[in-house]
């Protein structure tokens, strides 16, 4: 919901229909606050320059935006680091799957430090 800049108002309606759970908005602010600051941070971090191998996919969901169904899609990059180490490198939201989104996605993990990949995406798998 963070990620999705969904209202206080908005969010504590979905908890509230998930999970049966009434939350006040003040305090799903207060949780947004905090978050915000640490998601930012995560988001713009420095990456290694050079990862093993980066596994590239774009998930797509149904989500409910404004009373009615949507679809978002979810880039996930996952990096395996020269030490053998797995690494979420990034999460993107978009409306859809596409070259121009894919390429503003890698621009940034450059802009973030990366200078190889070895990618393995999910269409050539």
């Amino acid at each position: 919901m963070l990620a999705s800049d969904i209202s206080y108002k908005d969010s504590r309606s979905h908890v509230e229909e998930i999970y049966a759970v009434d939350v006040p908005e003040a305090t799903i602010s207060a949780v947004t606050d905090r978050l915000t600051v640490e998601l930012k941070q995560w988001q713009e971090r420095a990456l290694d320059a050079v990862y093993a191998v980066v596994w590239l996919d774009a998930i797509f969901y149904k989500v409910k935006e404004n009373g009615r169904y949507t679809q978002k899609t979810i880039y996930t990059i996952l990096g395996l680091s020269l030490e053998g180490k797995k690494e979420v490198l990034g999460l993107y939201i978009s409306e859809t799957e596409g070259a121009n989104y894919w390429l503003a996605v890698l621009t940034e993990l450059q802009n973030r430090g990366v200078t190889t990949l070895n990618c393995l995406c999910r269409w050539l798998i």
